[in-house]
């Protein structure tokens, strides 16, 4: 199981049952929310990913203008602020940007190798100095894991401190005689690249570069690319002072010159004898880097609970705001650079307002509260700043419930609901599916670690039982069950991937929302059910988000 290295507080109990028997949320289901409707969805969407909002993006004009309309529609429809008057939460950020001005190279044998910035490596700096240069010699750590339940250590026998430190993204692959290490074909935390970040750091490193494959990545080089071209965030400014991306043909090229071959240094990698290799070669870094505090927004709106106890106690349904924003125009061109962020996510955010809508003058048990946090391009920055500082206590939040990158081709018989099998949450979303007339999604292998790449796994990370109300946007294999076309729907929805972080992400009006309104409608229907039940939802036994104190 995976080791989390999180505060603790308060430990919430795990049972293996389901939390709410049958009869119960099907009784609780007459008196479900009310109907979520199409039109100010769509009108929502429409206007959040309109070229007006230059993509919302963090410490951007956009995002400014987007949290104003989100909490202008809150106050429209009559949800309850939750911050005092407020319906915004202030999260401070430290915003970095690379400065052309900046290099990285390596020197091998006397001879200097460079590389250009976003076709060989992109690369910024996780702290908050304006100037970083050092000289640190280059190991190759293979996967850079920790993970003493696997009996798994990267950096055994060896002295990383001061470090460059070249790894490899995902985790130790399953063998016919351990199939099920490290998740088996599912990606576990530790192959996420963030993972890597915060263990590199842990271990004193000097910086630290992620070996880029599409498969190992679940994405194409474009991907880091643009995200290290924008200013990056960060809660506290206390990352590596070097880390990013290198280009897998950069990185053969880089270890054959220091006389390795990095494909015989993988294959050794996925054992536990593997020793991390210091390389015949150095790394010159001198970074310019442009510094500024942000501050940022969370919104917050409250339907409070009907029940005198149970008022105390919430269930929280979330969808981030932001996207990558916009770059101003260069030199010849004619127009700037807007990452519109349609599907991903003005879908979530727009559904999530036509929830509230719904939502509002029809209270549950519990108090439903509507989450729209910031930065969550950034790294899942302003759920983790709300988890730090709560709202409401963690300790009474049932569950959280998160949308999306939604269903924007049409309406499914299925339902995604990865990750809900970690609690009791997979047993109530059955329930509410059958009560709609659609069964869950069948479990696929999460071979890109998408539990942990939404503002629900901060939640998981404090002990609150979420995940992700899934589409077939990013559903494993890609494939749901549509009512009409099924072969060709899939075909457009598996084609959004080439959108995704691009600046096509972009709305259009010819869009099919009925699947989305049923999405939406569905999401809304199961925190009914988990708020209306007799206790709050729970980890299943074992579960090592379970095993989380908050």
């Amino acid at each position: 199981m995976m080791k989390l290295t999180i505060p603790v507080s308060v430990l919430r109990t795990t049972i293996a049952v389901p939390f709410c028997a049958a009869a119960f949320c099907l009784m609780s289901l007459a008196a479900h929310a009310q109907t979520v409707k199409e039109a100010p969805l769509r009108a929502h969407l429409a206007f959040l990913a309109d070229d007006l909002l230059e993509g919302r993006g963090t410490g951007q004009r956009g995002g400014e203008l987007a949290v104003r309309y989100l909490e202008t529609q809150a106050a429209a429809i009559g949800l309850k602020p939750l911050n005092g008057n407020s319906y915004r939460q202030a999260v401070m950020l430290t915003g970095v940007q690379t400065l052309p001005a900046s290099s990285l190279q390596f020197n091998v044998g006397g001879k200097s190798i460079g590389t250009e910035f976003g076709t060989q490596a992109v690369y910024g700096t996780g702290g908050n100095q304006t100037g970083i240069a050092f000289n640190a010699p280059v190991m190759f750590v293979g996967y850079g894991i920790r993970a003493d339940e696997e009996r798994w250590n990267d950096y055994k026998n060896a002295d990383v401190k001061g470090k460059l430190l070249i790894m490899m993204v995902n985790d130790p692959q399953p063998t016919a005689a351990e199939p099920h290490r490290f998740g088996g074909k599912a990606l576990t935390y530790y192959g996420r690249w963030t993972y890597k970040y915060e263990q590199a750091l842990r271990e004193g490193a000097a910086g630290v570069l992620l070996i880029h494959t599409t498969p190992s990545a679940s994405y194409g080089w474009s991907v880091p690319v643009n995200s290290f071209s924008h200013e990056r965030f960060h809660l506290d400014g206390a990352g590596n002072a070097l880390e990013g991306w290198l280009h897998e043909n950069t990185a053969k090229a880089l270890f054959a010159a220091a006389g390795q071959d990095l494909d015989a240094l993988r294959a050794q990698a996925e054992s536990r004898d593997f020793q991390p290799v210091l390389l015949n070669a150095t790394a010159q870094v001198d970074l310019k880097v442009a510094v500024r505090q942000v501050e940022q927004f969370n919104v917050v709106g409250i339907v409070p609970g009907s029940d005198p106890k149970l008022k105390d106690e919430a269930v929280i349904y979330s969808a981030h705001w932001d996207h990558l924003g916009k770059i101003a125009a260069a030199n010849g061109e004619k127009a700037d650079h807007i990452w519109n962020g349609a599907i991903d996510n003005a879908s979530g955010s727009a559904s999530l307002m036509a929830m509230a809508q719904a939502a509002v003058g029809h209270p549950a048990r519990r108090s439903l509260i509507f989450l729209w946090p910031c930065a969550e391009e950034q790294y899942l920055l302003g759920s983790a700043a709300y988890v730090k500082n709560p709202l409401w206590p963690l300790a009474k939040t049932s569950a959280d419930l998160n949308l999306d990158s939604m269903n924007f081709v049409g309406k499914t018989r299925d339902i995604g609901v990865a990750g809900s099998e970690r609690s009791s949450l997979h047993a109530t979303a059955a329930i509410v599916a059958k009560r709609m007339g659609m069964h869950l999604a069948p479990q696929v292998p999460d071979l890109s670690g998408s539990y942990f790449r939404a503002d629900h796994f901060n939640f998981a990370r404090a002990g609150i039982p979420a995940f992700n109300v899934g589409s077939a946007v990013f559903s494993g294999d890609g494939h749901f069950e549509f009512a009409r076309d099924d072969q060709a729907a899939n075909a457009i929805m598996r084609d959004f991937t080439r959108h995704y972080h691009q600046e096509t992400d972009r709305y259009d009006p010819k869009w099919d929302l009925s699947g989305m309104v049923q999405q939406a409608q569905f999401t809304l229907n199961l925190g009914y059910a988990v708020a209306n039940a007799p206790r709050m939802a729970t980890w299943k036994a074992g579960d090592a988000f379970g095993k989380v104190q908050r």
